[in-house]
């Protein structure tokens, strides 16, 4: 992309828009690029608020204090940091921004969203505003995935610092060793009239289409589809998800004997103690659990099409 032509682009978004600037210090590429990001933006005619954090947990507070000054959020991070921004987006109503700065930025993935910051900041001034389905469990909102299971495993043991050291390879590495140690569980799924006992290894259900660093929930997931796509691994054994992984990267692997697969609106999920569910990354409740699909939740800017 050419920057020395910004002033030249059309844009989505008045020149001097009012944003408020929201960067996680502990992203992987947090505190590096935030002044990067400063510049970029300003360039491209944005009036900023800039807030860091090092704790994601008060981004809902920081957005609702500023809500009348802005007229937009950016938010700079992972997965991890736009799902602590998420339930504050959806009560002031404000577009979003996306600025992937994290590990996996799965969400950006899906939204067709670059990691090179001066082309995400161009597609905040000159992309398309597109309204996008939130998924919705107990009182909490998420963009990619909830999921209980070998993910919360993964995300226990996926540290900040390992994270910061390797980066996208890290996911794989603590993926296998958790895999090594699976046992399946056992769970209740229901939907409308229908109910399935399950012994489950992971039950996952998808918003957006990545999550995971890149696995894809169903290869044909989008996050405008206004569904929720579930599957459960009931396997016996930690070596039958291994030929597995492959058909996870594409979302096949619905198809394989062995994986339980859903769409609907809503489910509930309920477990003999209660079980740890991960959303876009960090856990946030417990089953039981009542999963549902919010269409045209949140206001993101994209590329054009």
């Amino acid at each position: 992309m050419n920057t020395n032509n910004w002033e030249n682009l059309p844009r989505t978004l008045p020149v001097n828009t009012k944003a408020l600037l929201l960067v996680n210090r502990h992203a992987r590429q947090g505190h590096e690029r935030l002044l990067e990001a400063i510049y970029y933006l300003e360039k491209l005619g944005f009036k900023l608020i800039e807030e860091s954090t090092e704790h994601p947990q008060h981004l809902s507070e920081v957005i609702i204090r500023h809500q009348h000054e802005v007229d937009l959020v950016i938010v700079g991070g992972g997965d991890g940091t736009l799902n602590a921004a998420v339930d504050a987006l959806v009560e002031t109503k404000l577009p979003l921004g996306i600025l992937p700065l994290g590990t996996a930025n799965d969400l950006a993935r899906t939204l067709g969203i670059p990691n090179a910051l001066a082309e995400a900041c161009q597609i905040i001034a000159c992309g398309e505003m597109r309204y996008i389905d939130l998924g919705w469990v107990n009182d909490k909102h998420f963009f990619n995935v909830a999921s209980m299971g070998l993910s919360v495993k993964i995300t226990q043991r996926l540290t900040k610092e390992v994270k910061r050291r390797w980066g996208i390879f890290a996911y794989a590495a603590i993926a296998l060793q958790v895999i090594w140690e699976s046992r399946p569980f056992s769970a209740e799924i229901r939907m409308k009239d229908k109910s399935f006992r399950v012994k489950t290894v992971q039950i996952a259900i998808g918003n957006g289409r990545y999550y995971g660093g890149g696995m894809a929930v169903v290869h044909d997931a989008t996050i405008d589809d206004q569904r929720l796509d579930l599957y459960s691994l009931e396997i016996q054994h930690w070596w039958q998800i291994i030929p597995l992984l492959p058909a996870m990267r594409q979302g096949r692997h619905i198809r394989w004997r062995g994986v339980r697969a859903l769409q609907g609106q809503e489910f509930e999920i309920s477990t003999r103690k209660p079980r740890p569910i991960n959303t876009d990354g960090e856990i946030t409740t417990y089953t039981p659990a009542t999963f549902k699909v919010i269409p045209r939740a949140v206001k993101v800017l994209v590329p054009p099409l």
